[in-house]
């Protein structure tokens, strides 16, 4: 029988503190999970840990934030061991994140092609026409029209949606193995949100990418996703199939599908989410 695929990326027992007034915070509490060349989903309520968690993966918890884990395994090379200098050609190469603000994450004095042919350049020994040429093409990839054009703009001349799909364009150019988008959708009306979504499954069969994908919309990650991680307080307390969420069994998972909007819910309110101080234990 052949050997079982190594998991791409493999998370073991993660914490990430922060310093506070009375106590240290632990805005991580042991987390733990793998991920294969699949659509992993994380979803949760602001604060509940998602974005620092996919922050720390790329080593980008800046001080005076403390991280530790049993590991941090990336294709069989543990990320929170190397050096810095080793870290630096992993994280956007081999490892790319999409920020939740286009807008704040792109620099505004530079045009988005330049962006996206510095980010080829820094990873590849390229001059400046491949650099072009290729940032052309990944424009074209994420379903820009008249690339050329876009490629000559600043940040603040593109919607929020081109805007993202710029952002996605600068983080796959150098073909990283494992993308994670933070709320890569939230700003986006729906039709621009479901052609965003097109074009990151579309770059994950192709290329057969890892994609973490962080998210507050249950529905969405259920429909897009292949598993889903629930965090609450920075704990996971549910892993489960996306396709089957509307199954899941913690009351965490159970409240906040049942706070979800339906169609056919009714005219009554909304239900809202009694918490409970067990699930912190």
């Amino acid at each position: 029988m052949p050997e079982p695929e190594r998991p791409l990326l493999e998370v073991g027992k993660l914490d990430i503190t922060f310093p506070g007034t009375a106590a240290p915070v632990r805005a991580v509490r042991q987390v733990s999970f793998s991920l294969g060349r699949e659509r992993l989903g994380i979803v949760g309520e602001s604060g509940s840990g998602k974005s620092t968690t996919g922050r720390a993966i790329l080593r980008l918890i800046p001080p005076p934030g403390k991280v530790s884990a049993e590991h941090i395994r990336f294709d069989g090379i543990d990320l929170l061991r190397l050096p810095e200098k080793a870290m630096r050609e992993i994280r956007g190469e081999r490892i790319s994140m999409v920020m939740q603000d286009p807008k704040f994450s792109l620099n505004p004095v530079m045009t988005v092609g330049e962006q996206i042919a510095e980010a080829y350049r820094m990873h590849r020994s390229a001059g400046r026409g491949e650099a072009r040429e290729k940032a052309l093409d990944m424009l074209a990839a994420v379903r820009i029209r008249e690339p050329k054009r876009v490629y000559g703009t600043y940040p603040h001349e593109v919607s929020g949606g081109m805007g993202q799909r710029i952002m996605i364009a600068m983080m796959l150019i150098p073909d990283p193995d494992l993308l994670i988008a933070d709320e890569p959708t939230s700003a986006l009306d729906v039709t621009v949100q479901m052609q965003v979504l097109a074009i990151l499954d579309d770059l994950v069969t192709d290329r057969g990418m890892g994609l973490i994908f962080i998210s507050h919309d249950l529905n969405l990650v259920a429909s897009f996703c292949d598993r889903v991680l629930i965090m609450y307080a920075g704990r996971v307390v549910e892993e489960c199939r996306a396709d089957a969420l509307e199954q899941a069994q913690h009351p965490y998972t159970r409240g906040l599908l049942a706070c979800l909007p339906r169609i056919d819910g009714g005219h009554g309110d909304l239900k809202t989410l009694k918490r409970d101080p067990a699930w912190l234990l």
